[in-house]
């Protein structure tokens, strides 16, 4: 346990089960101890959310001060209720994110709800999203969002709210529209004054972080039918204006026009993101009238992908991007300085980020991290430079010797370096011959970072070198790597994650009898979509909800509003049939592991059934493991060691390899 750490604390760590694990499936399976950190407006305490059973969590409050207990202050099931972001509305009150999923006439239905609660644990929870329910003229899903934290009035908050349709029970706000509007709430008294009207079409506010609202979203709705083409169209307001102009459009499919993040009342301009040479780059828009644009920060190999913000007002210091290790540039002089300090005293946890603030910033919670290490929170007081650990991430972890993360490239068939990212098994750094393991990520629009990772490092831990590639079809390093997606264009991609197998053997890492593909999501499609393209490479495949027939997943979106862009995006032609792994079962060879949530929206449980019993009917070996009521992220200790414990022995059966 780090020094500083309160007693009280660890006795709550302790009592969720999370520490001493039996094993190291349970080690490396258990959720993360702390998440959703967050440092109340006047610095003198913090807020966390702790896992419970299952999908279940329980939030937090606990004091600075030496002898500090925590404090429950709610308590989410995950039945189907879960907790998400929670964050400080005044020193005293916290506003949390509720989300989960329900069946609903054999459709699986997410929703999302905001509440209120007391930091002391006394109660008086307050739902902030409309009285519209789930089931209220209509399916109701969304429960709004939090738009401006307004620290300068104690408890209320700008929030944007859907209303639906008035009827003869009730005027809602006395307005007869329909559609997004942002309310000033009371989060203690629910008291309601109205900022913005219900506007059809609506779906995204931004505010200054003084609580006007600058920028409004729109969807560019397809015809009568109001089919989403991913075009976005936003305005803006000049200040002290309530007159909107248009400000950009932006393609979320192509990435082509400006996205717009955050607004800096100051300098009043709009901070967003845009294309540049093929890469995305930082730019921002003077909010003026002249909409004068500035190149603030780009890379020539890299996208920039994030805005750094601080604050109760969620000030724009600074921006991020990925080569082989995540860097931060801060525009503010002072963080600038105050980062490369930070660097010096952490050397060993070089990914530093600034998680929350008191409102005058002279308090910062940090989360220091690296890839042996989950990560430890500090608190920094600014004015006397003293910094303290507070708790860390995974205390399940402490103690074990975890593999370095080495980033490398490795040449694809048609001679381009692939990037990605590889963990040898501690202790063995130099050894030749080992057991190994690609593991493609997910997405396909995603890649995989340098930093801590709970399932790459368990297989490192247990003796397999594990390989993750980057392979076309990644985002992060621009349009040309992206090609037409991973599915459109399955076969560079998926020949990327083969070459990364090939590679582990050339270079004497692997031992070719024993190399095998693990894969979650479309890195399941790739490890099962490798097996068909070539039988005889891979020794073992473990998917996890795995994308398996790319018909079916069009379907799966067939009446949604989005159907249009998925559709476009998986694509028609050749490529659906000879693309889809479900389809071409019979040319697997491998022994396959199947693992699956019944409540996954992402990919329906279906794609796992369907090649389960492709697999079978070819006369393969096929297994399917399925927990009811989880979805595609199976957030539940024990399903994941589970997962970690069968995976395991599966590969090692099917290697040759002792346990």
């Amino acid at each position: 346990m780090r020094a500083g750490m309160h007693v009280a604390l660890a006795a709550l760590i302790l009592s969720t089960g999370a520490a001493n694990p039996p094993d190291m499936a349970a080690r490396f399976g258990a959720r993360e101890g702390l998440t959703d950190v967050s440092l109340s407006p006047d610095g003198t305490k913090i807020a966390f959310v702790s896992p419970t059973v299952g999908q279940g969590a329980a939030l937090y409050t606990l004091g600075l001060e030496d002898g500090a207990k925590a404090v429950r202050a709610l308590l989410s099931s995950g039945k189907p209720d879960r907790m998400g972001r929670c964050r400080w509305v005044s020193s005293d009150r916290l506003a949390c994110s509720i989300y989960g999923q329900v069946m609903a006439d054999g459709e699986i239905l997410p929703f999302t709800r905001e509440v209120a609660v007391d930091a002391g644990g006394q109660g008086n929870m307050k739902v902030l999203s409309t009285r519209d329910s789930l089931y209220s003229r209509g399916m109701q899903l969304y429960g709004g969002s939090i738009v401006d934290w307004l620290p300068d009035e104690n408890g209320a908050v700008l929030m944007s709210r859907v209303y639906l349709p008035t009827d003869r029970t009730g005027t809602h706000m006395g307005s007869l529209q329909e559609g997004l509007a942002v309310d000033r709430l009371n989060t203690r008294t629910l008291a309601v004054s109205r900022v913005e009207p219900p506007e059809r079409g609506a779906i995204e506010y931004i505010s200054d972080g003084r609580g006007t609202v600058r920028i409004k979203a729109r969807r560019a709705w397809t015809g009568a039918s109001e089919m989403d083409n991913g075009i976005i169209n936003y305005a803006y307001r000049l200040p002290g204006s309530r007159e909107w102009k248009k400000l950009a459009d932006y393609n979320y499919v192509t990435n082509a026009g400006f996205n717009p993040q955050a607004v800096d009342h100051d300098r009043n301009v709009a901070y967003g993101f845009k294309n540049k040479d093929g890469r995305q780059a930082l730019y921002s828009i003077a909010l003026d009238g002249s909409l004068k644009e500035e190149l603030i920060f780009a890379r020539p190999d890299v996208d920039v992908d994030e805005l750094i913000q601080i604050g109760r007002r969620n000030r724009v210091v600074g921006a991020s991007y990925v080569t082989d290790v995540r860097q931060s540039v801060y525009f503010d002089p002072d963080l600038k300085a105050l980062s490369a300090s930070l660097g010096k005293a952490l050397p060993n946890q070089p990914l530093v980020r600034v998680v929350d603030s008191s409102v005058d910033e002279s308090k910062l919670l940090l989360v220091a991290s690296s890839d042996v290490d989950p990560g430890t929170y500090y608190i920094l007081d600014r004015k006397t430079k003293q910094m303290r650990p507070l708790m860390d991430v995974r205390e399940e972890m402490e103690n074990l010797t975890l593999g370095k993360v080495r980033p490398i490239s490795y040449p694809a068939a048609d001679g381009t370096m692939v990037p990605g990212y590889l963990t040898l098994p501690p202790g063995r750094e130099n050894a030749k011959g080992l057991p190994a393991i690609v593991l493609p990520h997910g997405g396909p629009g995603a890649r995989d970072e340098w930093g801590f990772d709970w399932l790459s490092q368990y297989y490192a831990v247990r003796g397999f070198a594990v390989l993750q590639p980057n392979f076309r079809g990644s985002t992060g390093y621009g349009d040309a790597w992206f090609q037409q997606n991973g599915f459109r264009s399955w076969q560079i991609a998926v020949g990327d994650v083969m070459d990364a197998g090939r590679w582990l053997v050339k270079q004497g890492i692997a031992d070719p009898a024993k190399l095998g593909i693990v894969g979650w999501s479309y890195g399941g499609y790739a490890a099962l979509q490798s097996a068909v393209t070539d039988p005889g490479l891979f020794k073992a495949v473990v998917a996890i909800a795995p994308v398996t027939d790319l018909f079916l997943l069009k379907e799966q979106s067939r009446n949604w509003s989005n159907f249009g862009i998925v559709r476009d995006f998986i694509g028609t032609g050749p490529h659906i049939q000879s693309g889809s792994p479900a389809q071409n079962a019979g040319k697997i060879k491998a022994p396959v592991l199947l693992f699956h949530g019944t409540l996954d929206r992402t990919v329906a449980l279906r794609q796992s059934q369907i090649m389960a019993s492709r697999l079978k009917d070819a006369g393969g070996q096929v297994d399917l493991v399925t927990w009811d009521g989880l979805d595609h992220y199976l957030d539940d200790s024990a399903a994941r060691t589970e997962l970690l414990r069968r995976s395991d022995g599966f590969l090692r059966t099917a290697m040759g390899v002792k346990p």
